[in-house]
Protein backbone atom coordinates (compact mmCIF):
# COMPACT_ATOMS: atom_id res chain seq x y z
CA UNK A 1 0.00 0.00 0.00
CA UNK A 2 1.48 3.56 -1.01
CA UNK A 3 2.23 4.93 2.05
CA UNK A 4 -0.16 8.78 2.28
CA UNK A 5 2.36 11.74 2.60
CA UNK A 6 0.46 14.11 1.32
CA UNK A 7 1.12 15.67 4.75
CA UNK A 8 5.02 16.27 3.95
CA UNK A 9 6.72 19.85 3.31
CA UNK A 10 9.45 20.14 0.65
CA UNK A 11 12.69 19.99 2.38
CA UNK A 12 14.01 23.20 4.08
CA UNK A 13 10.12 24.98 3.59
CA UNK A 14 8.75 25.66 7.06
CA UNK A 15 5.58 27.08 8.44
CA UNK A 16 4.60 28.50 11.96
CA UNK A 17 2.74 26.46 14.40
CA UNK A 18 1.00 28.01 17.86
CA UNK A 19 2.61 28.93 20.13
CA UNK A 20 6.11 30.42 17.96
CA UNK A 21 3.31 31.90 15.38
CA UNK A 22 1.58 33.76 17.54
CA UNK A 23 4.91 35.06 18.68
CA UNK A 24 6.43 36.17 15.45
CA UNK A 25 3.09 37.95 14.96
CA UNK A 26 3.22 39.92 18.31
CA UNK A 27 7.05 41.00 16.89
CA UNK A 28 5.95 42.19 13.59
CA UNK A 29 3.31 44.37 15.54
CA UNK A 30 6.40 45.80 17.68
CA UNK A 31 8.48 46.40 14.75
CA UNK A 32 5.90 48.37 12.95
CA UNK A 33 5.20 50.62 15.44
CA UNK A 34 9.11 50.85 15.88
CA UNK A 35 9.87 51.82 12.39
CA UNK A 36 6.93 54.44 11.92
CA UNK A 37 8.31 55.70 15.37
CA UNK A 38 11.34 56.42 13.30
CA UNK A 39 9.45 57.91 10.04
CA UNK A 40 10.11 54.55 8.10
CA UNK A 41 7.17 54.21 5.91
CA UNK A 42 5.91 50.46 5.43
CA UNK A 43 6.29 49.11 1.97
CA UNK A 44 4.43 45.89 0.39
CA UNK A 45 6.33 44.95 -2.51
CA UNK A 46 4.58 42.04 -4.44
CA UNK A 47 6.12 38.39 -4.21
CA UNK A 48 6.58 38.16 -8.00
CA UNK A 49 7.99 40.44 -10.35
CA UNK A 50 9.61 40.21 -13.94
CA UNK A 51 12.97 38.46 -13.66
CA UNK A 52 14.88 41.45 -14.99
CA UNK A 53 13.37 43.69 -12.08
CA UNK A 54 14.12 41.31 -9.81
CA UNK A 55 17.55 40.35 -10.79
CA UNK A 56 18.78 44.31 -11.16
CA UNK A 57 20.92 45.78 -9.07
CA UNK A 58 21.60 44.35 -5.93
CA UNK A 59 19.70 41.38 -7.52
CA UNK A 60 21.99 39.90 -9.47
CA UNK A 61 23.91 38.20 -7.06
CA UNK A 62 20.71 36.27 -6.11
CA UNK A 63 20.16 34.35 -9.87
CA UNK A 64 21.02 31.06 -8.59
CA UNK A 65 18.67 31.90 -5.82
CA UNK A 66 15.67 33.04 -7.23
CA UNK A 67 12.77 30.90 -8.76
CA UNK A 68 11.83 31.52 -12.22
CA UNK A 69 8.30 31.16 -14.45
CA UNK A 70 7.03 31.88 -17.20
CA UNK A 71 4.02 34.75 -17.00
CA UNK A 72 1.31 32.84 -19.12
CA UNK A 73 0.04 36.62 -19.65
CA UNK A 74 3.10 38.16 -21.29
CA UNK A 75 5.24 35.27 -21.83
CA UNK A 76 7.94 37.12 -20.05
CA UNK A 77 9.77 35.01 -17.65
CA UNK A 78 9.06 35.88 -13.64
CA UNK A 79 10.60 35.39 -10.53
CA UNK A 80 9.43 34.92 -7.37
CA UNK A 81 11.69 37.15 -4.51
CA UNK A 82 14.54 36.13 -3.10
CA UNK A 83 15.34 39.12 -1.35
CA UNK A 84 13.04 42.38 -0.89
CA UNK A 85 15.80 44.74 -1.02
CA UNK A 86 15.85 45.46 -4.97
CA UNK A 87 11.78 45.73 -4.92
CA UNK A 88 12.28 48.41 -2.36
CA UNK A 89 15.14 50.44 -4.48
CA UNK A 90 12.62 50.06 -7.31
CA UNK A 91 10.15 51.94 -5.25
CA UNK A 92 12.26 54.45 -4.37
CA UNK A 93 13.75 55.16 -7.70
CA UNK A 94 10.86 54.66 -9.98
CA UNK A 95 7.65 55.03 -7.93
CA UNK A 96 8.10 57.59 -5.44
CA UNK A 97 11.14 59.75 -7.01
CA UNK A 98 11.77 62.10 -4.37
CA UNK A 99 14.39 64.27 -4.03
CA UNK A 100 14.38 64.20 -0.15
CA UNK A 101 15.74 60.96 1.87
CA UNK A 102 13.30 58.48 2.18
CA UNK A 103 13.16 56.02 4.70
CA UNK A 104 10.99 52.87 3.63
CA UNK A 105 10.76 49.52 5.91
CA UNK A 106 9.19 46.07 4.80
CA UNK A 107 8.17 42.84 6.11
CA UNK A 108 7.19 39.66 3.79
CA UNK A 109 8.16 35.96 2.82
CA UNK A 110 10.87 35.87 0.57
CA UNK A 111 11.46 32.19 -1.12
CA UNK A 112 15.22 30.52 -2.29
CA UNK A 113 15.85 27.72 -4.22
CA UNK A 114 18.69 27.03 -1.23
CA UNK A 115 17.85 27.17 2.41
CA UNK A 116 19.83 30.95 3.46
CA UNK A 117 22.52 30.09 6.28
CA UNK A 118 20.99 32.86 8.30
CA UNK A 119 17.47 30.90 8.50
CA UNK A 120 18.17 27.40 7.52
CA UNK A 121 15.12 28.32 5.52
CA UNK A 122 13.84 28.43 1.66
CA UNK A 123 10.89 30.55 2.48
CA UNK A 124 12.18 33.36 5.56
CA UNK A 125 10.29 35.81 6.86
CA UNK A 126 12.18 39.27 6.34
CA UNK A 127 12.27 42.46 7.50
CA UNK A 128 14.41 45.30 7.03
CA UNK A 129 14.84 49.04 6.60
CA UNK A 130 16.17 51.27 4.21
CA UNK A 131 17.40 54.87 3.69
CA UNK A 132 17.24 56.13 0.10
CA UNK A 133 18.83 60.29 -0.61
CA UNK A 134 21.48 60.52 1.73
CA UNK A 135 25.52 59.39 1.55
CA UNK A 136 27.64 59.90 4.73
CA UNK A 137 28.38 58.68 8.34
CA UNK A 138 24.80 59.83 9.83
CA UNK A 139 22.58 57.40 7.88
CA UNK A 140 24.70 54.71 8.26
CA UNK A 141 24.69 54.59 11.89
CA UNK A 142 20.86 55.70 12.00
CA UNK A 143 20.28 52.19 10.24
CA UNK A 144 23.06 50.51 12.37
CA UNK A 145 20.98 51.91 15.24
CA UNK A 146 17.78 50.86 14.26
CA UNK A 147 18.87 47.26 13.39
CA UNK A 148 20.21 46.77 17.45
CA UNK A 149 17.07 48.50 18.32
CA UNK A 150 15.03 45.57 16.25
CA UNK A 151 16.73 43.38 17.79
CA UNK A 152 16.43 44.17 20.77
CA UNK A 153 12.25 44.83 20.44
CA UNK A 154 12.57 40.93 19.37
CA UNK A 155 13.52 40.28 22.86
CA UNK A 156 17.43 39.99 22.38
CA UNK A 157 19.05 42.30 24.72
CA UNK A 158 22.93 40.93 24.35
CA UNK A 159 24.34 41.29 21.04
CA UNK A 160 27.28 42.46 19.51
CA UNK A 161 28.42 44.00 15.86
CA UNK A 162 30.91 43.08 12.94
CA UNK A 163 31.71 46.24 11.03
CA UNK A 164 33.87 46.53 7.82
CA UNK A 165 34.02 48.03 4.77
CA UNK A 166 34.86 47.16 1.67
CA UNK A 167 36.43 49.95 0.02
CA UNK A 168 39.11 48.58 1.72
CA UNK A 169 39.45 45.48 0.19
CA UNK A 170 38.55 46.66 -3.38
CA UNK A 171 41.02 49.86 -2.87
CA UNK A 172 43.67 47.04 -2.62
CA UNK A 173 42.48 45.12 -5.54
CA UNK A 174 42.98 48.48 -8.02
CA UNK A 175 46.06 49.38 -6.67
CA UNK A 176 47.36 45.62 -7.25
CA UNK A 177 45.90 45.95 -10.55
CA UNK A 178 44.57 42.60 -10.19
CA UNK A 179 42.11 41.26 -12.68
CA UNK A 180 38.57 40.09 -11.83
CA UNK A 181 39.54 36.14 -11.95
CA UNK A 182 42.38 37.08 -8.98
CA UNK A 183 40.35 39.49 -7.73
CA UNK A 184 37.35 36.57 -7.13
CA UNK A 185 39.82 33.98 -5.74
CA UNK A 186 41.59 36.35 -3.30
CA UNK A 187 37.75 37.17 -2.13
CA UNK A 188 36.62 33.42 -1.78
CA UNK A 189 40.38 32.87 0.54
CA UNK A 190 39.50 35.90 2.35
CA UNK A 191 36.15 34.53 2.81
CA UNK A 192 36.74 31.26 4.07
CA UNK A 193 39.82 32.67 6.02
CA UNK A 194 42.16 29.93 4.22
CA UNK A 195 45.22 31.95 5.36
CA UNK A 196 47.06 28.81 3.32
CA UNK A 197 45.06 29.23 0.44
CA UNK A 198 45.46 33.30 0.43
CA UNK A 199 49.28 32.52 0.78
CA UNK A 200 49.60 30.80 -2.27
CA UNK A 201 47.28 32.93 -4.36
CA UNK A 202 49.63 35.75 -3.74
CA UNK A 203 52.57 33.65 -4.78
CA UNK A 204 50.74 32.80 -8.17
CA UNK A 205 49.36 36.35 -9.05
CA UNK A 206 53.42 37.42 -8.09
CA UNK A 207 52.43 40.28 -6.11
CA UNK A 208 55.05 42.64 -5.17
CA UNK A 209 55.87 42.32 -1.87
CA UNK A 210 54.25 44.98 -0.28
CA UNK A 211 51.06 44.35 -1.75
CA UNK A 212 51.51 40.80 -0.73
CA UNK A 213 51.43 41.75 2.91
CA UNK A 214 49.01 44.06 2.78
CA UNK A 215 46.09 41.42 1.47
CA UNK A 216 48.13 38.51 3.89
CA UNK A 217 47.57 41.03 6.73
CA UNK A 218 44.09 41.59 6.01
CA UNK A 219 42.98 37.78 7.29
CA UNK A 220 44.11 38.39 10.79
CA UNK A 221 42.88 42.31 11.18
CA UNK A 222 40.00 41.18 13.10
CA UNK A 223 39.13 42.55 16.91
CA UNK A 224 38.36 45.10 19.03
CA UNK A 225 38.76 48.55 18.27
CA UNK A 226 42.74 48.28 18.40
CA UNK A 227 42.46 46.94 14.79
CA UNK A 228 41.90 50.27 13.67
CA UNK A 229 45.34 51.26 14.62
CA UNK A 230 46.94 48.19 13.67
CA UNK A 231 45.08 48.56 10.16
CA UNK A 232 46.71 52.05 9.80
CA UNK A 233 50.58 50.49 10.31
CA UNK A 234 49.85 47.18 8.45
CA UNK A 235 48.35 49.14 4.91
CA UNK A 236 50.67 52.49 5.26
CA UNK A 237 51.85 51.80 1.77
CA UNK A 238 47.80 51.22 1.09
CA UNK A 239 46.34 54.03 -1.22
CA UNK A 240 44.16 56.78 -0.17
CA UNK A 241 41.23 55.43 -0.76
CA UNK A 242 42.23 52.63 1.12
CA UNK A 243 43.04 54.78 4.25
CA UNK A 244 39.63 56.86 3.51
CA UNK A 245 37.58 53.63 3.72
CA UNK A 246 39.82 52.96 6.89
CA UNK A 247 38.94 56.50 8.52
CA UNK A 248 35.39 55.80 7.66
CA UNK A 249 34.54 52.78 9.48
CA UNK A 250 36.31 54.53 12.37
CA UNK A 251 34.74 57.57 12.64
CA UNK A 252 31.13 55.00 12.06
CA UNK A 253 32.10 53.29 15.21
CA UNK A 254 32.40 56.56 17.13
CA UNK A 255 29.35 57.84 15.86
CA UNK A 256 27.18 54.95 16.95
CA UNK A 257 29.21 55.13 20.31
CA UNK A 258 27.36 58.54 21.13
CA UNK A 259 24.48 57.12 20.95
CA UNK A 260 24.51 53.66 22.33
CA UNK A 261 27.26 53.66 24.49
CA UNK A 262 26.70 49.92 25.60
CA UNK A 263 27.60 48.44 21.53
CA UNK A 264 29.74 46.08 21.36
CA UNK A 265 31.78 46.49 18.16
CA UNK A 266 34.59 44.21 16.61
CA UNK A 267 35.98 45.20 13.52
CA UNK A 268 36.44 42.51 10.41
CA UNK A 269 38.03 44.12 7.95
CA UNK A 270 38.37 41.52 5.38
CA UNK A 271 34.50 41.09 6.30
CA UNK A 272 33.13 41.29 2.35
CA UNK A 273 29.18 40.54 2.86
CA UNK A 274 27.62 41.25 -0.67
CA UNK A 275 30.98 42.36 -2.08
CA UNK A 276 29.25 42.61 -5.62
CA UNK A 277 26.94 45.95 -4.42
CA UNK A 278 27.84 46.79 -1.21
CA UNK A 279 30.01 49.95 -1.77
CA UNK A 280 30.95 51.59 1.64
CA UNK A 281 30.70 49.90 5.41
CA UNK A 282 29.10 46.76 5.89
CA UNK A 283 28.44 44.78 9.37
CA UNK A 284 26.50 42.07 10.83
CA UNK A 285 24.66 41.46 14.42
CA UNK A 286 25.33 38.47 16.66
CA UNK A 287 23.57 37.08 19.62
CA UNK A 288 25.39 34.90 22.25
CA UNK A 289 24.98 30.84 21.16
CA UNK A 290 23.67 32.10 17.41
CA UNK A 291 26.18 30.29 15.50
CA UNK A 292 25.42 32.97 12.66
CA UNK A 293 24.96 36.69 12.34
CA UNK A 294 21.15 37.58 12.72
CA UNK A 295 20.75 40.90 11.13
CA UNK A 296 23.28 42.19 8.52
CA UNK A 297 23.22 45.10 5.99
CA UNK A 298 24.95 47.63 4.69
CA UNK A 299 25.93 50.82 2.15
CA UNK A 300 25.11 50.30 -1.21
CA UNK A 301 25.19 53.69 -3.52
CA UNK A 302 24.06 53.93 -6.94
CA UNK A 303 21.50 51.00 -6.19
CA UNK A 304 18.64 52.97 -8.28
CA UNK A 305 20.34 53.48 -11.65
CA UNK A 306 19.22 50.44 -13.20
CA UNK A 307 15.70 51.65 -12.59
CA UNK A 308 16.27 54.69 -14.06
CA UNK A 309 17.69 57.23 -10.93
CA UNK A 310 20.76 56.88 -9.29
CA UNK A 311 20.41 56.94 -5.19
CA UNK A 312 22.55 56.86 -2.47
CA UNK A 313 21.20 54.19 -0.15
CA UNK A 314 21.64 51.70 3.08
CA UNK A 315 19.92 49.52 5.18
CA UNK A 316 19.50 46.19 6.95
CA UNK A 317 17.39 43.02 6.89
CA UNK A 318 16.82 40.04 9.21
CA UNK A 319 14.90 37.16 9.35
CA UNK A 320 12.04 37.25 11.76
CA UNK A 321 12.01 33.79 12.49
CA UNK A 322 15.28 33.53 13.43
CA UNK A 323 15.39 36.47 15.62
CA UNK A 324 12.55 34.70 17.39
CA UNK A 325 14.23 31.19 17.86
CA UNK A 326 17.36 33.28 19.08
CA UNK A 327 15.13 34.55 21.94
CA UNK A 328 13.73 31.43 22.78
CA UNK A 329 14.72 31.46 26.17
CA UNK A 330 12.24 33.58 27.10
CA UNK A 331 9.31 31.59 28.04
CA UNK A 332 6.24 32.64 25.49
CA UNK A 333 3.48 34.91 27.46
CA UNK A 334 0.27 33.22 28.95
CA UNK A 335 -2.60 33.89 27.11
CA UNK A 336 -5.70 33.60 29.44
CA UNK A 337 -8.92 32.55 27.51
CA UNK A 338 -12.61 32.20 28.91
CA UNK A 339 -14.82 29.38 27.74
CA UNK A 340 -18.62 30.18 26.82
CA UNK A 341 -21.30 27.60 26.20
CA UNK A 342 -22.80 27.71 23.03
CA UNK A 343 -25.69 30.12 23.55
CA UNK A 344 -28.11 32.42 21.83
CA UNK A 345 -29.62 34.43 24.58
CA UNK A 346 -28.98 37.97 24.06
CA UNK A 347 -27.65 38.63 27.58
CA UNK A 348 -24.87 36.03 27.24
CA UNK A 349 -23.52 37.11 23.29
CA UNK A 350 -23.83 40.48 24.99
CA UNK A 351 -21.71 39.51 27.77
CA UNK A 352 -19.16 37.98 25.30
CA UNK A 353 -18.99 40.58 22.93
CA UNK A 354 -17.83 43.09 26.09
CA UNK A 355 -15.30 40.75 26.95
CA UNK A 356 -13.84 40.67 23.37
CA UNK A 357 -14.11 44.34 23.70
CA UNK A 358 -11.83 44.67 26.28
CA UNK A 359 -8.98 42.79 24.84
CA UNK A 360 -10.07 39.03 26.57
CA UNK A 361 -9.86 35.90 24.57
CA UNK A 362 -13.41 34.54 24.54
CA UNK A 363 -14.09 30.66 23.07
CA UNK A 364 -17.39 29.26 22.11
CA UNK A 365 -18.01 25.94 23.60
CA UNK A 366 -19.56 23.86 20.75
CA UNK A 367 -22.54 21.90 21.21
CA UNK A 368 -21.34 17.90 21.15
CA UNK A 369 -17.50 19.13 21.38
CA UNK A 370 -14.73 16.94 22.90
CA UNK A 371 -12.88 18.39 25.49
CA UNK A 372 -13.44 20.81 28.55
CA UNK A 373 -12.41 23.84 29.85
CA UNK A 374 -8.56 22.53 30.80
CA UNK A 375 -8.52 21.12 27.19
CA UNK A 376 -9.30 24.56 25.60
CA UNK A 377 -6.54 25.77 27.60
CA UNK A 378 -8.87 28.23 29.23
CA UNK A 379 -8.38 29.46 32.69
CA UNK A 380 -12.14 30.54 33.39
CA UNK A 381 -15.68 30.00 31.97
CA UNK A 382 -18.96 31.33 31.72
CA UNK A 383 -21.76 29.92 33.81
CA UNK A 384 -24.99 30.53 34.60
CA UNK A 385 -26.06 31.94 37.69
CA UNK A 386 -29.68 33.15 38.70
CA UNK A 387 -31.51 34.61 35.96
CA UNK A 388 -28.07 35.88 34.47
CA UNK A 389 -24.47 35.00 33.28
CA UNK A 390 -20.86 34.70 35.05
CA UNK A 391 -17.15 34.81 34.68
CA UNK A 392 -16.10 31.67 37.30
CA UNK A 393 -12.54 30.69 37.34
CA UNK A 394 -11.97 27.18 35.91
CA UNK A 395 -11.68 24.50 39.15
Amino acid sequence: MKPNNHWLLPDDIDELLPPEAQRVESIKRKLLDLYDLWGYEFVNPPIIEYLDSLLTGTGSDLDTQTFKLTDQVSGRMMGIRADTTPQVARIDAHKLKRETPTRLCYMGTVLRTRADSLDGSRNPFQVGAELFGHDGIASDVEILQLMQETIRTAGIESQHLDLGHVGIYRGLVTQAGLTHRQEMALFDALQRKAATDLSDLIEEFALEPAMADMFESLASLNGDESVIATARQTLAKASDEVHRAIDYLEEVALELKKRMPDASIHYDLAELRAYHYQTGVVFAAFAPGSGTEIARGGRYNDIGKAFGRARPATGFSAYLKTLVRAAASEPPAVRHAILAPWSDEREMLQLVDSLRAEGKRVIWELPGQTGDATAMQCDAVIRRQGDGWVVDQNN
